[in-house]
């Protein structure tokens, strides 16, 4: 498993973090917090415990239309729903997305990164570039999906991300991590 740049500089900022807010420096005998907090953490099996994410629910302003992207448009499959709640679920194999229809969706109110609490987005792990970009033509081509950036490196990449909105507002981002990059972005 290939650990990026930016996962080893975020672990290694909130080392210094902890380190800063304990009072201690990397030279002080009691610079081990950080090891103290990964040994009350570590399982006898390895495994820690919370295993993954299970599912995520999205309130969409048309789940009709919602529904239509993930199956349509990612190739995804109907798992069932309730129609008394209003809810649909839908799944690619690994993961599973519940959508619940906005009780008054005139009235809802489009998220804002800054100004509201809740889901900023949800990033799906894309099999390699061509996908990504035919995913980006394919996006293109809907009057009801916002294109917020095109295909583009994530930072100093080579992983490679897009963001869009899909029918109801929901910010998704579609992103191929650099373990799976053998050419570079067109």
């Amino acid at each position: 498993m290939t650990i990026s740049k930016t996962y080893l500089a975020l672990a290694s900022a909130m080392a210094l973090v902890l380190t800063a807010c304990n009072g201690t420096t990397s030279d002080d005998s009691n610079s081990d917090i950080v090891s103290d907090n990964a040994a009350q953490t570590d399982q006898p099996s390895g495994e820690g415990e919370t295993l993954g994410l299970n599912h995520i629910g999205m309130t969409v302003s048309d789940l009709d239309a919602s529904t239509a992207f993930f199956i349509e448009t990612l190739g995804w499959q109907a798992a069932g729903g309730r129609p008394d709640y209003p809810a649909k679920f839908v799944t690619n194999g690994e993961m599973f997305v519940t959508l619940w229809q906005a009780e008054k969706p005139e009235n809802a109110v489009a998220f804002n990164r800054k100004n509201n609490v809740g889901l900023h987005h949800m990033a799906i792990t894309v099999r390699d570039l061509d996908t990504l970009n035919a995913l980006h033509e394919r996006f293109l081509a809907l009057d009801n999906v916002t294109v917020e950036f095109a295909p583009e490196f994530l930072g100093e990449g080579p992983t490679t991300h897009m963001m869009i909105r899909e029918p109801s507002g929901i910010r998704l981002e579609f992103i191929v991590p650099a373990d799976r990059i053998t050419s570079a972005p067109e």
